[in-house]
């Protein structure tokens, strides 16, 4: 376990001082690049504060929708995994037409839509806020 500051608080010191002491200095490509910065800094924080909480999540919801029985992996990087594997089973049965109609399809439509909205909470939260 690493002492702090932890990963996110260096990844938020780091966005704070471009967005605070550094985006205001610049014009043009370099303000519009350090912008882009600035933002890829606060998705990778997103994505870190919880990530094994929604990966897990994520396979939870994949495997009640693929009638998967069992708990989830023991590892992080397994579950990740799992979560790959649950997804190209998911995509096979979309392929075959199992999701056509009925209520797996709508099932899938809910799972679709909740994967969605935890993505968009991820790379553009503010997204949300016009859905």
């Amino acid at each position: 376990m690493q002492d702090r500051p932890s990963a996110i608080e260096l990844l938020a010191a780091v966005r704070g001082f471009l967005e605070s002491d550094v985006i205001g200095t610049l014009t043009g490509r370099r303000r519009f690049h350090a912008l882009v910065a600035a933002n890829v800094l606060a998705i990778v924080e997103r994505e870190l504060d919880n990530d094994e909480d929604r990966v897990v999540d994520e396979w939870r919801r994949l495997a009640a929708l693929l009638d998967v029985t069992g708990d989830p992996p023991p590892r992080l990087e397994l579950v990740k995994r799992g979560v790959r594997d649950l997804e190209e089973q998911l995509s096979e049965r979309i392929r075959a037409g199992d999701a056509d109609e009925g209520d797996f399809a709508e099932r899938v439509r809910a799972h679709l839509r909740t994967t969605v909205l935890e993505k968009l909470r991820i790379a553009n939260p503010r997204h949300l806020e016009d859905a």
